[in-house]
């Protein structure tokens, strides 16, 4: 809990307190059922029993390091499924610093591979939180990280393809979207994304065209009064 996080930081060992906290530093909107309902205040007793030193990295175990990644990534999992997408965003971040610092100790090639494993799906996570908050060049950053280490990476095409076509590059996220169908053709989201792509794709070209005839003095014969033409002869 953010409130214990927070609150925690001030206490000596031994020291108990009485925090009383807003929802927002707790369960938040989603509350926690069955004992916790949605946007519930909570009044906390903690007791300081013992503290210790954050663990220092470049000495961790490929193990100790996999496992602190993902205790991090699960934390963020649960921000993310709060709505909390800050603190979501935050806690992948330091999982992502974990798996990134340097070690003083060899890990062997399952461990590497392993902490790549994490480190995707963090990048991953990472991406669909800065969607949420509309941070797209961020979120295409993100995702272009996973696509580095792993091309056919769907979420992350499905993802980099949302982003460009919120930022209305749907000729660039057409494509890429279709690329992530042809990975996996059942996916009816994949599918529907790009359906509503190649509608606005088309939409965005008939504008086009029709601003292009405005601006050389060639309005539409839509909004002209028809005249009778004479064809060609051959």
């Amino acid at each position: 809990l953010q409130a214990l996080d927070l609150c925690v930081q001030l206490l000596e060992t031994g020291e108990t307190a009485l925090i009383v906290s807003d929802a927002k530093y707790c369960y938040g909107a989603q509350g926690r059922s069955p004992d916790i309902p949605p946007n519930t205040t909570l009044t906390l007793e903690v007791e300081l029993l013992a503290a210790r030193d954050a663990p220092d990295l470049e000495l961790l175990s490929g193990k100790e390091k996999i496992q602190l990644a993902n205790r991090k990534r699960e934390r963020g999992n649960f921000f993310y499924q709060q709505a909390d997408y800050v603190l979501a965003i935050n806690s992948y971040d330091i999982a992502l610093k974990v798996i990134g610092s340097s070690s003083k100790v060899d890990f062997s090639p399952e461990e590497e591979a392993e902490l790549l494993d994490v480190k995707v799906k963090c990048l991953n996570n990472l991406a669909a939180s800065q969607l949420k908050l509309d941070h797209y060049e961020a979120a295409l950053k993100s995702c272009n990280l996973v696509l580095e280490h792993q091309p056919g990476n769907i979420k992350a095409l499905f993802r980099k393809g949302k982003v460009l076509a919120q930022q209305g590059e749907y000729r660039d996220a057409i494509p890429i979207l279709k690329a992530a169908l042809k990975l996996e053709p059942s996916n009816k989201t994949i599918h529907a994304e790009l359906s509503k792509l190649v509608k606005k794709h088309a939409d965005q070209k008939n504008v086009e065209t029709e601003m292009y005839r405005k601006m050389l003095g060639n309005p539409s014969a839509a909004g002209t009064p028809g005249k009778c033409k004479d064809k060609l002869p051959w």
